[in-house]
């Protein structure tokens, strides 16, 4: 069992960095770096097997388009620094997820546009990769932004970890629907398993991911690996596609013990990695080393 971090905006958040909309988790960047390096340090004591490169938010719908071109390149290479040195300085083997957000917004599989997408996709390949030790394209909405982002890292010899978004359709969870409204079954098949490592699934209600891990376990061979970093938000329905909009609350259900029972089951239905996405922190990662 590997374990991941957790979500690495809210914990900047919860331990005082500088954190406001729309920048999130790339303020912290900007104004104190050191928050970033502490709450690495924060996901590697608490046991972490990879720490998240604070990546995440350095795309022009954070930033904004000018300060986007201005400071991007830096920012990318900060994130890719502060994660390494966060790695060297730990006393346990961690490695580092090169975090590759969808770079036109998340949950807004309709405003995706390969053209617009790809100059972004290669500039954090060509700037954040060798920092890293997985390439982890993240919260992707659409058969079409998979692709993309498989064909662009495919040739980083690195492994790449595909990280899908699912409706948080809480009626029907074992639909697995992407928040495109396209099948897990079609988005599985439409990837070239021969270049990609891992299949994870994050950004979503934890109801939603044992079915979507079962599935991916029965369509996959055993070399590929399958992942859970659910988030502790509530749902957001088919008219909510868009995240970190704003600050969301968080569901009082999901401590630490809570998120545990849930990632039991994505254990047992499948999956070998683990960890948290918006609002699970240390003491969550801390709880799933139980599943060791």
């Amino acid at each position: 069992m590997i374990l991941l971090d957790g979500g690495m905006g809210r914990h900047l958040k919860e331990i005082g960095a500088p954190f406001r909309q729309p920048e999130w988790s790339a303020l912290a960047l900007i104004e104190d770096p050191s928050y970033v390096l502490q709450a690495h340090n924060n996901f590697i004591n608490a046991g972490s097997d990879f720490i998240t490169s604070n990546s995440y938010a350095i795309v022009p719908f954070h930033l904004g388009e000018d300060v986007f071109k201005k400071k991007a390149i830096d920012l990318l290479k900060l994130s890719g620094e502060l994660a390494l040195q966060a790695k060297n300085n730990s006393e346990s083997e961690v490695k580092i997820a090169s975090s590759i957000p969808p770079v036109l917004g998340s949950y807004k599989p309709e405003a995706f546009n390969r053209e617009e997408a790809e100059p972004i996709l290669r500039l954090f390949r060509d700037t954040l990769i060798p920092y890293g030790d997985v390439i982890l394209g993240e919260t992707l909405s659409s058969i079409e932004e998979v692709v993309l982002v498989q064909d662009v890292f495919k040739e980083c010899n690195q492994p790449l970890w595909l990280s899908l978004t699912l409706e948080d359709d809480l009626n029907n969870p074992s639909v697995s629907n992407l928040r495109s409204s396209e099948s897990l079954e079609s988005t599985l098949s439409e990837i070239d398993f021969n270049l990609v490592d891992a299949i994870l699934f994050n950004c979503s209600q934890p109801e939603v991911m044992e079915a979507a891990v079962r599935k991916t376990s029965n369509f996959c061979n055993e070399s590929i690996s399958i992942g859970v970093y659910a988030n502790a938000f509530p749902a957001i329905n088919s008219e909510q596609k868009e995240a970190n909009n704003q600050l969301r609350y968080l569901r009082p259900d999901l401590t630490p013990a809570g998120y545990l029972a849930f990632a039991q089951k994505w254990q047992k239905a499948g999956a070998n990695i683990i960890g948290g996405c918006c609002g699970i922190g240390p003491e969550h990662i801390k709880e799933l080393k139980k599943l060791k």
